[in-house]
């Protein structure tokens, strides 16, 4: 009755409205071949005790005591405990759109300091209140461009997460978006500045970049943003890695930001949820999709949040909405905002520089090891970095594992030119001893051949 609170009685009288006498009667429209006439084949009614005692086992299934090296756009830092603890309670936890504002100032205000944070992070005038994550916000940001532009071409680099360039893909397959892809140079891992400035016209509506891109690294904004300006096309930065911008100058120089803020204090869980977000020069607002938390003053002078700009389909007509996108990630936003403001700027300006220095060290170490080296060392990066080994990635992967390791990501199946080649991050979270636990795996092959 707990979970099933429907009794015999009320049973009953639902049938008696309905006009049928029993249960069998109601579903005599289903023949009977297909209803079934026995048992549901569950285990028994477990007490709580026994549930408990059964999802600890599973839980202790979990290969906790692995070291992870992976990145590739999702990272794993330290999260404050204090993040869980608020965004827990009720008034955050069970709250919906945040429509009537007389009733929702805690959730409007918590969107907009997000927003506030996001845009001094990014150098940009204003941010919305989140989009999905960091792929949608790269190809809403996009769109967004083609709006503002009148143009319906766009120049994407090789170096944006290839997960990133499948996403705008499957939005634009049907909406007539031509993307001329644009390489890296090979030994800075940057974009070809030599292919971009070919491939802009007065045709493009914007150039897309990511900073630190795939391979952990950083583009050159101004030079980019002058080829693209210079044919009238906006410049969309995506971030994959949020900390980066504790170290990393903020694109000042682009016309829209799409960023990831999953770094920001929200949990990998398995691949999700993200936090994106879609941060703007203030004369692009009304194209910018998603919703956008205001500050004012109510009749009596009392500061107020109001949801000011949600240029959607569910609010607007239909032929005018920017976006399809009918929700946004308020309750993961919120684990970034709090994240934030416990870390405070020099919090994450030291954060940032701790991630870098635990990248270099990995990157100087495992790069100096017999039979592997660095790629891409002619260009500032900040995370991560790509390794070249001498043996295949999978037989690295499985000897890395066989010690409780988990290497690189393998860039060949997106990157056939890099052979042998991974993708490794190091966070804050990765101490110098396991560092030097997977240095060691790497130099054994080389001894073993």
């Amino acid at each position: 009755m707990r979970y099933l609170p429907k009794s015999p009685a009320e049973r009953e009288k639902m049938l008696a409205e309905i006009g049928v006498a029993s249960i069998d009667e109601l579903f005599s429209v289903i023949p009977a071949e297909h209803r079934l006439r026995r048992a549901l084949d569950v285990p028994r009614a477990y007490a709580e005790s026994e549930i408990i005692d059964y999802f600890k086992a599973a839980g202790a299934k979990n290969a906790t005591d692995y070291t992870s090296f992976l990145g590739a756009g999702a990272y794993r830092h330290y999260r404050p405990v204090v993040i869980d603890a608020l965004v827990q309670r009720g008034e955050f936890l069970t709250s919906y759109t945040p429509y009537q504002a007389e009733i929702t100032q805690g959730t409007l205000q918590a969107i907009f300091e997000f927003q506030t944070m996001i845009a001094e992070l990014t150098g940009m005038d204003l941010a919305n209140a989140s989009m999905y994550d960091g792929s949608t916000g790269a190809a809403e940001a996009l769109r967004m461009a083609m709006r503002v532009t009148g143009r319906e071409q766009a120049v994407i680099a090789a170096s944006v997460h290839p997960e990133y360039r499948e996403v705008i893909h499957t939005y634009d397959r049907h909406q007539e978006l031509p993307a001329t892809v644009v390489g890296y140079d090979r030994e800075t891992g940057r974009i070809d500045l030599t292919a971009l400035e070919a491939a802009v016209s007065e045709k493009t509506a914007a150039v897309l970049v990511q900073s630190p891109n795939f391979f952990g690294v950083i583009e050159d904004i101004p030079a980019i943003a002058a080829i693209a300006h210079a044919k009238g096309a906006l410049l969309v930065v995506s971030i994959a890695e949020a900390i980066s911008l504790g170290v990393v100058r903020p694109p000042v120089e682009a016309d829209i930001v799409s960023m990831e803020a999953q770094s920001f204090g929200v949990a990998l869980s398995y691949g999700g949820p993200g936090c994106g977000v879609i941060a703007a020069k203030e004369k692009y607002v009304r194209q910018m999709p998603g919703r956008l938390v205001g500050q004012t003053v109510d009749g009596n002078g009392n500061r107020g949040f109001v949801l000011t700009l949600s240029t959607r389909e569910q609010h607007i007509r239909r032929e005018k909405a920017t976006s399809n996108i009918c929700s946004n990630q308020a309750l993961v936003a919120l684990m970034a905002t709090i994240f934030l403001a416990v870390y405070g700027k020099e919090g994450i300006r030291e954060l940032a520089e701790h991630n870098l220095a635990k990248a270099d060290y990995a990157a100087k170490t495992l790069g100096s090891m017999p039979g592997a080296k660095l790629l891409f060392n002619g260009a500032p990066r900040f995370n991560e970095f790509v390794l070249q080994t001498d043996e295949t990635a999978a037989a690295l992967s499985e000897r890395l594992l066989a010690e409780k390791i988990v290497g690189g990501v393998d860039l060949g199946r997106w990157y056939p030119e890099l052979k042998n080649a991974t993708l490794w991050c190091a966070t804050e979270v990765i101490t110098r001893e396991q560092i030097d636990a997977a240095a060691k795996v790497i130099a054994k092959q080389q001894v073993e051949a």
